[in-house]
């Protein structure tokens, strides 16, 4: 039985590292280590060239302070020796400056000091003629004592002529040697600078490490790729902000919804939309979750999330197209609600028309049903009259006949007017049916039970009026019966109220209205809802500018019964 092949080691490859950390590090060591090399290797250059200068100058000032007049007649006056007194004079100068010689010569060349004795008589092994022509001189030459940095001058007497010249030199090595004994230091220094900057790039490396995740480049290029694709595919709209709130990303789906373009990319977010709910919303001056905000046509909702660095990013949802499917849904609803109330009193009436044709009663019985049929007629034309909203039509003449069922008598105020142009109508829908509901508990049970509904217009914002002949609700109270949880009524089985009113407030600020409560003309309470931008704008066709009445304002014709508005029309059931 041959043995089973086993796969060949990997072997690990050393290269250039993939994660983001490792790269940065590497590269900013890299940079750390050639500045610091080359600022090292700049500042050594001029340091030779000074300590050049320095040395020469140095050897000048010495063959100045030599060559002084007492010199010049020493040389004028005596003979080149090794014992005489320009060789001692020299000696004596060079000893306490440490210059490598002094070579002193007269207008010939000829050498009265020197450090070799030997050499003294003879001429000069470099040309003297620019100092013996009285230019000073500085120069790195070589002479018969080597290479040296030399200084040379002439030699004048008392009455400023020149009798010779004054040559200094200060070792090379020395010079060499100071250059060499200044770069350990200079290491040192460069060294501490290394090992900061190196500390530094692996902080930086260490911080950007955190931040990527420990990502390769290879994975942020795919991570990149994916959210593009990501955020260009979803059916939501995402805009994301900047810290001074610019516009750092449109999606596809966002350019839609807003009606902007690419261009908007990198500008002010209320220079792009201009002012008003929506600019508000999405730069969040407006807290909440599930904000509504209307744009052209459209309504949107949109939710704000903060990012760590200061921005934002906000997902926006058409709820348009929601609308449209959600609408027959309420209708039919709002239509089974209705015919599940009339369920009992239409059995009422069959009964008694039955009775009547038993009795023999023809004529009574014919006047029995005109009369039902035309108070059915009467409900419907009254609400569809003045509310055009097929969703809130169907839901007040439902709600009419649940107020008849327990004797209360449901209007719609006069001033009445609701064209079909409602953006969020469900949400509408929502908030009338909590009020109407909450005003038949109140008025039920009271002398002359009454509520009535007004529902009229200003511009595009919806104001929603609910009164009601009940106890009303105290001034202490006012606030606390939009707080959720908050009853003064017993609880049902499963335990929960006081949810109605809370979500009827929370629709309105939703879509930066309000919601409040205040005594009703018949001492009862009276609900104001404000909903600013409710309506679509208004198609090429149409016309439905009006003055409506003030709230606060008496009906024209008002009966002064308590809770009567004059003139209102009362939508009542009979049984």
């Amino acid at each position: 039985m041959s043995p089973v092949p086993t796969a060949p080691a990997r072997r690990r490859r050393f290269g250039w590292p993939q994660r983001v950390f490792s790269q940065v590090l590497l590269m900013q060591l890299t940079i750390v280590t050639g500045v610091i090399a080359l600022a090292t290797g700049l500042f050594l250059a001029p340091l030779s060239a000074q300590l050049d200068d320095q040395a020469m100058r140095r050897a000048l000032a010495i063959a100045e302070t030599t060559a002084s007049p007492e010199l010049a007649e020493d040389v004028t006056g005596s003979r080149p020796t090794a014992d005489g007194p320009v060789q001692a004079e020299a000696e004596r100068i060079r000893q306490a400056t440490g210059a490598e010689y002094i070579v002193i010569m007269d207008g010939r060349g000829v050498r009265w000091s020197h450090t070799s004795p030997a050499q003294i008589g003879r001429i000069v092994s470099t040309d003297p003629s620019e100092a013996l022509a009285g230019r000073d001189v500085m120069e790195i030459d070589s002479g018969t004592l080597g290479r040296s940095a030399r200084g040379k001058v002439p030699l004048r007497d008392a009455d400023g002529r020149i009798v010779g010249a004054v040559s200094v030199g200060i070792e090379y090595d020395s010079v060499r040697a100071r250059l060499l004994a200044a770069i350990p230091g200079l290491l040192a220094y460069a060294g501490g600078a290394l090992a900061v900057g190196a500390l530094a790039a692996y902080l930086i490396s260490r911080r950007l490490q955190r931040q990527t995740h420990d990502l390769a480049f290879s994975d942020i290029s795919a991570l990149l790729a994916e959210r593009e694709a990501m955020l260009h595919g979803i059916r939501e709209g995402v805009v994301a902000l900047d810290t001074a709130g610019r516009v750092r990303l449109l999606n596809d789906e966002a350019q839609r919804l807003l009606g902007v373009g690419p261009e908007a990319t990198g500008r002010p977010l209320d220079e792009v939309l201009g002012a008003g709910r929506t600019s508000d919303v999405l730069a969040g001056r407006v807290s909440g979750d599930d904000l509504l905000t209307v744009r052209g046509s459209r309504v949107l909702v949109a939710n704000r999330m903060p990012t760590d660095d200061g921005g934002a990013v906000v997902t926006l949802r058409d709820r348009t197209e929601l609308e449209r499917l959600g609408r027959e849904l309420d209708s039919t609803r709002g239509l089974i609600d209705a015919l599940r109330a009339q369920d009992h009193e239409h059995a009422n009436r069959l009964h008694t028309l039955l009775g009547l044709l038993e009795l023999e009663m023809h004529e009574e019985a014919v006047e029995f049903v005109t009369e039902v049929v035309g108070v059915h007629r009467a409900t419907a034309e009254q609400v569809t009259e003045k509310i055009h909203d097929p969703l809130l039509a169907a839901l007040l003449v439902g709600k009419a006949t649940v107020a008849a069922e327990r004797g209360v008598s449901l209007r719609i105020a006069p001033a009445s007017l609701l064209p079909d142009r409602l953006v969020d109508p469900r949400g509408l829908v929502t908030m009338v049916g909590n009020l109407v509901d909450n005003a038949l508990d109140a008025a039920a049970g009271t002398p002359d039970p009454q509520i009535e509904v007004e529902l009229h217009t200003v511009g595009s914002t919806v104001i929603l009026r609910v009164a009601d002949s009940g106890p009303g609700v105290p001034a202490e109270h006012r606030e606390l019966i939009f707080t959720e949880g908050w009853t003064t009524k017993e609880l049902p089985a499963h335990g929960k109220r006081g949810l109605g009113l809370p979500l009827v407030r929370r629709f309105a600020e939703r879509q930066g209205g309000s919601a409040t409560v205040r005594e009703s003309a018949a001492k009862g309470a009276e609900f104001v809802v404000v909903l600013p931008d409710a309506l679509a704008e208004t198609g090429p066709d149409e016309d439905l500018t009006r003055i409506p009445r003030p709230l606060d304002a008496p009906d024209p014709g008002e009966t002064g019964a308590p809770g009567r508005a004059g003139g209102a029309r009362e939508v009542r059931q009979t049984r």
